[in-house]
Parts: structure tokens; C-alpha cells; sequence
């Protein structure tokens, strides 16, 4: 199912968008079988999980860290991942810069609908908090990352995405040092078509690779 499912979106999609197969609560052997179907980018969420799956996999994939990351995490993360996805705060850019050993890659996680309970920087406080990211030493920014709301139709969320892209074509003509606007990452099993179509270059994908989460 599977690699049935993996040709499936492979089809869909343009040769240059990345595929990051979101592996929450997925076992090593579905992760393993994604792999070998070509699946070069591993999206997860808490850093203990992706610990014990990164123990048994190795570096033969990218990680990408995308779920919420805490100050006292940051350090073991760096062990793990190739990029953090979710960075939604000076404070926490801080602590990569400090604890990373060379420029770092990061993407800016923007709150894109402004939702009270969901982490990430509302649009309006993204050329400050970049401008102040932008000089610290082993950090280098890489692009934007939003999740949207939950929506019932996923046409309702096209208007975030087109939000983050303009945000992201807006950063790309600052001229801050370490900040290289080459990735946006938007879109989930509902709604990567629409992510496409509004500038993503990368999309997370879970359900629709490895079926519902038991």
C-alpha cells in the first residue's frame, strides 16, 4: 500500500516539489518501506520518538523536525535533525545557535490564520523577529513553514498558503544576512494539491503514504 501510494502523489506532482513523509506514531518498517519507495525526507514531530527511529535508520534520509519544539530539547534535536521546520520564536533560534556547531538550517513557522492555542509568528511580527534571527551566529533561515486551520473543505485553506507565499516572497527581498528563501513548506494529505498550486516547494505528507494512524 505503501509504494502504491507513494507512486500515487508521485505522479501528481511536479519533479521539483519534496515530499516529507510524515512519520508520527509510524513504525521503523513503515518508515523503511517509504525509503525504499524513493522517500528521501522523514518528517517528525517529538524528538524522543524520532530519537529511537533515527537510532535504527541513520542519516541515509533528511529529518525534519515539525512539530513544536521545547528550549530543553533543542540540543538533542541538533543531534537528529537536518532542519527545524518550527522555529516560532527568537528565544528559541537562540538556543539552536547556541548549542549548533555550524550555520544551521531553519524554517520560520508563521501562524498564518492567527489561531490563539497553535505555536508560530503571526504575519505582521515577521520582519522584526527575522531581522533579529538574522544575526546570530550558526543559524541560517531557509524559508517558511505554516499548518493552516482545520478546515472541512481544504479550498478554505488556500488563502493562508497564498498569505505564507507572499510573506516568503516579501522576505526574499530583504537584505538580511543568513536568510535564504529557498523553501516553503505547506500542505498535509488534504490539502498538498492546493499547497502546489499556491508556491509550496515542499509538502508533509502521512495519512495519504501510510493510511489512517492506528
Amino acid at each position: 500500500m505503501i509504494k502504491e501510494n507513494i507512486e500515487k502523489i508521485r505522479k501528481l506532482i511536479p519533479e521539483n516539489i519534496t515530499i516529507i513523509a510524515a512519520t508520527k506514531t509510524r513504525s521503523v518498517e513503515e518508515i523503511k518501506q517509504a525509503i525504499e519507495c524513493g522517500i528521501t525526507d522523514i518528517g517528525e514531530n517529538y524528538v524522543q520518538e524520532a530519537e529511537k527511529k533515527f537510532n535504527e535508520i541513520g542519516n541515509i534520509v533528511r529529518w525534519h523536525f515539525i512539530g513544536h519544539l521545547q528550549k530543553n530539547k533543542v540540543k538533542k534535536a541538533l543531534k537528529i535533525f537536518d532542519i527545524i521546520e518550527t522555529v516560532d520564536s527568537f528565544e528559541i533560534a537562540k538556543e539552536i545557535s547556541k548549542y549548533a556547531d555550524k550555520k544551521f538550517p531553519v524554517l520560520i513557522e508563521i501562524n498564518s490564520a492567527k489561531e490563539k492555542q497553535k505555536s508560530g509568528i503571526y504575519p505582521e511580527e515577521l520582519e522584526k523577529i527575522l531581522g533579529e534571527i538574522s544575526n546570530l551566529p550558526n543559524i541560517t533561515v531557509s524559508g517558511l513553514m505554516t499548518m493552516g486551520p482545520f478546515v472541512e473543505n481544504p479550498e478554505e485553506i488556500r488563502p493562508y498558503f497564498r498569505l505564507t507565499k507572499q510573506l516568503f516572497d516579501f522576505c526574499s527581498k530583504l537584505n538580511f544576512p543568513n536568510v535564504h528563501m529557498k523553501i516553503l513548506s505547506m500542505g498535509m494529505s488534504d490539502s498538498w494539491r492546493i499547497a502546489i498550486e499556491e508556491g509550496a516547494t515542499c509538502i508533509r505528507i502521512g495519512t495519504a503514504i501510510f493510511g489512517p494512524r492506528k
